[in-house]
This record gives structure tokens, sequence and C-alpha cells, in this order.
């Protein structure tokens, strides 16, 4: 066992190549993951639901949800105080947006600090919970994506009010 564990540093030592990564905690992120999926895929065969389909609409519904969940837990001013114990406040972003910086202590704080403020990284997660909910709770599932959905085409339709007026100002 101990000739594995040294392998394995030597390897991540070599791939780090002086660089602080925390492979350790994306390790521990990568398990929970799948464990977690693991259960759910369980849960299902259990359940006898695997023979559910998500529907073309319910992708959609479900690809914008994803992209704006992942934008308000990962950039809104708001949600700061679940960032907080992994991030550092840098700077305002876009609009209701921050931009912050992942804390460098600890493996797992890093890696969960990347997580948590990465909408790209985030949405395999968020992805993968509405997959979840529409084969466990679909109406549940479909009126909260819907929602989202609402407020991510909201905020396309206010950033374009904005652009035209300030056109029509500069005219």
């Amino acid at each position: 066992m101990a000739k594995i564990a040294d392998y394995v540093r030597s390897e991540a030592d070599e791939y780090r190549q002086g660089a602080e990564r925390p492979l350790g905690g994306y390790a521990v992120a990568m398990t929970v993951f799948a464990g977690l999926v693991g259960v759910a895929g369980a849960v299902t065969a259990l359940r006898g639901t695997s023979a559910r389909r998500i529907a073309p609409y319910d992708v959609l519904l479900m690809t914008v949800g994803t992209q704006k969940l992942t934008r308000l837990v990962a950039k809104d001013a708001v949600t700061s105080p679940l960032r907080m114990p992994f991030t550092r406040y840098q700077d305002t972003g876009g609009p209701a947006e921050v931009m912050e910086e992942v804390r460098e202590q600890g493996q797992l704080r890093h890696a969960v600090g990347e997580l948590v403020s990465c909408p790209f990284c985030l949405a395999v997660w968020v992805a993968t919970g509405f997959s979840i909910g529409f084969l466990f709770a679909p109406r549940l599932t479909r009126v909260v994506a819907s929602t989202l959905t609402a407020v991510a085409g909201s905020d396309y339709l206010q950033l374009v009010y904005a652009y035209l007026q300030r056109a029509a100002e500069e005219n």
C-alpha cells in the first residue's frame, strides 16, 4: 500500500510541475460526484424509472436553466455568502456579478472554491441534478427549470434594453 501511495504522490508531483494544484481536493470532489450519481442510478434501477426519457423540450429547459443557475451560484453578488468560505472578493464583474479569487489554503477548500466560482465547472453538477430531477420529480423539476429559463430570458432582455437605451442616448 505504501508503494502505491508513493507512486501516486510521485505522479502527482510530476503532473504539477511545481505549480500548486489541489489534486487531492479534485479527487474528493470527483468521488462525491460519482457517489451521488451512483446512488441515483441504483435508486433509479430499483424503482424502475430508468425507462423514462427526457423530452427535447425538457432538455432545452434544462440547458437554459443550467446556464442561469450556474451563473447565480458562481457569480451573483447575492450568493456571495455561499462562496465566502472558498473564495475572496476581488471586484465587481458583469451586471449584478462579482469577480472572486479562489482561496489557496487546503486542497479541498481550493477545489470547492474552483467549483463554486466557475459556471463552466458547476454546470456538470447542475445539469446532473436536473437530469436526476427529471427522473424522480419531473413536474417540480420542470417548474424550477422553467423559472430559471424565464429569469435567463429576462436577463438577456434587460441587457438588450440597456444596449438600446445607450444607443438611443448617443444619437
